[in-house]
């Protein structure tokens, strides 16, 4: 078992960004680009036509071995052994008590070999526990996440770019490619993995290069892309397509102190099968949740943000709190995800939000927000 223990922590792509005017903030230590020209107009672009977003600080672990599916089902909640090769499935890394540890993207490569994608401040978190739990295994750990960049298109032309860059006999494999399934694929005359993945959404997706060649396909694909209306799109635009799309957010939505069933991600968990957090979890399914995951609409204009608190019926004591919220550039009005009391979480139900001292309504409404046609 194997790890690259230092992290350069600067994308491949940094010098692109700047040269194209970004402005930067610091996401789990990586300095990433916020956004190039608007927030806005980058998030319309997503919406009308595609984005091209750098998500090299994204971790990415190989698992391979005998018993990689073995390691992945005592590790993870779902059952990852299930998954056929070329396909992907969205799990849980939970600890022994059920807390979150990551929301992950885990793929199929091979009967053996499996591609786990981690959130960037938890691959340190998510490399540790599958080390530990490997040692009862015949399998090999190893964070790729240094030599791995990580370029997303997403947005409803996504798939002509990909295509148009494709060897021409292999246009019909992207065009046939299905959701959540990766292949290997030569974009741009550079081998990458292609998956049709994202966090926008949109239709879109997600490909996996050696970082000695992320400038290039870097350029290829915003070459390709402006053609089709696609613009560079940063981290500000990818926050509100994926709140929009009720995508949650670790470190808002999902953390160590939340378990699946009160994030709505129950269905997720296999309590037929031995995982780290089962008794825990087993235990907390067969009681009724004391907060639950909703979707806020607001009936002004001033959003909600995480952290600001909840109410009910003009009760000095809250029932909930924000956890991401933003003014929808799709919809046109606030909104945001929240956790709220079991017992008035159903969609209709008026709360009101203090916001900055003035209590303004918002209604509970079902998550998505937005659905691509």
């Amino acid at each position: 078992m194997t790890s690259h223990a230092t992290t350069t922590l600067e994308s491949p792509l940094l010098f692109e960004h700047r040269a194209l005017g970004a402005t930067f903030t610091d996401f789990a230590g990586w300095q990433m680009p916020v956004k190039y020209s608007s927030d806005l107009s980058e998030h319309h672009a997503v919406r009308r036509a595609a984005g091209v977003f750098d998500i090299s600080h994204m971790g990415e672990i190989v698992v391979a071995g005998p018993q990689a599916a073995a390691l992945l089902d005592y590790s993870l909640v779902g059952e990852l052994s299930k998954i056929a090769v070329g396909k992907a499935k969205y799990s849980l890394m939970c600890e022994s008590g059920g807390g979150v540890i990551d929301d992950l993207v885990t793929y199929r490569l091979s009967d053996r070999q499996f591609l786990v994608v981690v959130n960037a401040a938890n691959t340190a978190a998510v490399m540790t526990e599958l080390t530990r739990n490997a040692s009862l295994y015949d399998v090999e750990v190893e964070d790729r996440s240094d030599d791995t960049a990580l370029i997303a298109v997403q947005g409803p032309v996504s798939e002509s770019i990909v295509e148009a860059l494709v060897p021409a006999p292999h246009a019909p494999v992207v065009k046939q490619l299905k959701y959540y399934a990766i292949i290997s694929a030569v974009v741009a005359d550079i081998d990458v993995q292609l998956a049709r993945t994202g966090y926008t959404g949109e239709d879109g997706f997600e490909l996996y290069v050696p970082r000695r060649h992320a400038i290039s396909l870097w350029r290829a694909l915003l070459a390709e892309g402006s053609t089709h209306g696609a613009v560079a799109a940063g981290l500000a635009c990818r926050d509100t397509l994926r709140l929009e799309a009720g995508m949650p957010l670790y470190g808002h939505e999902l953390s160590l102190h939340t378990n699946p069933y009160e994030a709505g991600l129950g269905m997720m968990v296999r309590l037929t099968k031995e995982f780290v957090g089962r008794e825990a979890l087993q235990r907390i399914s067969q009681r009724p949740t004391d907060r639950t995951l909703v979707g806020l609409k607001g009936t002004g204009r001033r959003a909600a943000r995480a952290g600001y608190r909840i109410h009910h019926d003009g009760a000095d004591s809250a029932i909930g709190v924000v956890t991401s919220g933003a003014l929808s550039p799709t919809l046109g009005y606030p909104i945001a995800m929240a956790y709220v009391a079991s017992g008035l979480s159903a969609p209709g139900t008026e709360v009101t939000v203090d916001i900055r001292g003035s209590r303004e309504t918002f209604q509970i409404v079902p998550l998505p927000f937005y659905r691509r046609g």
